[in-house]
């Protein structure tokens, strides 16, 4: 009879563990409003996003995870590109995209609602070869000029941390390499990727060692959809536990990320 009951128990707490936890017709709504969910695509971090050489089409980790999304929930997806963090965020505030690809910071909070982060990225600098800032305890004195990509993760964090270096920002985070060395700036801030790339594509540059931030990359929505926000928190882990976003990461040639915890 006690192993009766015991086999009873453990099956019902396996059936609830395999149940949805989100009401499925309310995460639809609030995530393809229009009939699909319009997935923002940001171009300005090569982590998360490329351009395919060979079609031009939108491939990477936030690619393959809009689409699985969409299988999932049986919607179509529209992948809405953009070139910038800050762009993505806009766009999700203003209902024209229904999910986004963004690092996790409180300002943005505000706004959107967001799931686990899926992926771990490193911020970094980039000085000159000559420059005197040996280390990223060098960055923050009176006088240094920072530039970042206007709104995104490293701008928001930096205006929070730095005390006495003066913040300058670019268009953009692609276009912070060009920006730094046209400008003659002194340091150059982004995710360490797309910095290691800069420094072998223009001639004079190096990469500091270490991070001077951890960048934890997750899904959002707008605060207002809730139950679309509890089905993206359940869509990631789901997604990192089965090894989708490692697969993910290895398929596309992605060094340097690790998937979040």
């Amino acid at each position: 009879m006690l192993k009766l009951a015991v086999t009873l128990s453990l099956a019902a707490l396996l059936a609830s563990c395999a149940a949805p936890a989100t009401d499925r017709p309310a995460a639809v709504a609030d995530l393809a409003p229009t009939g699909k969910i319009r997935a923002a695509i940001n171009f300005g971090n090569p982590i998360l996003a490329t351009k395919d050489a060979a079609t031009g089409e939108p491939r990477g980790v936030s690619v393959d995870l809009a689409r699985e999304l969409g299988r999932r929930l049986a919607v179509p997806v529209e992948l809405v590109t953009f070139t910038s963090a800050g762009q993505v965020v806009e766009a999700l505030k203003m209902g024209a995209v229904d999910v986004g690809f963004v690092a996790i910071d409180p300002e943005r909070a505000a706004d959107l609602s967001y799931s686990a982060p899926y992926v771990v990225i490193e911020g970094a600098y980039l000085v000159t070869v000559d420059s005197p800032i040996r280390s990223n305890a060098d960055v923050d004195r009176t006088g240094t000029r920072v530039v970042v990509g206007n709104r995104s993760a490293y701008d928001l964090y930096l205006s929070r941390e730095l005390k006495h270096a003066t913040i300058v920002r670019a268009p953009t985070s692609p276009e912070v390499a060009d920006f730094f060395v046209a400008r003659k700036l002194d340091v150059a801030a982004g995710v360490r990727q797309q910095l290691e790339a800069d420094a072998k594509r223009l001639p004079g540059l190096r990469v500091l060692d270490g991070r001077f931030m951890v960048i934890n990359q997750a899904m959002g929505t707008p605060r207002s959809r809730v139950a679309g926000n509890q089905y993206l928190i359940e869509f990631v882990n789901t997604m990192k536990s089965s090894g989708f976003v490692a697969q993910s990461l290895a398929r596309h040639g992605i060094e340097g990320a690790t998937v979040a915890p």
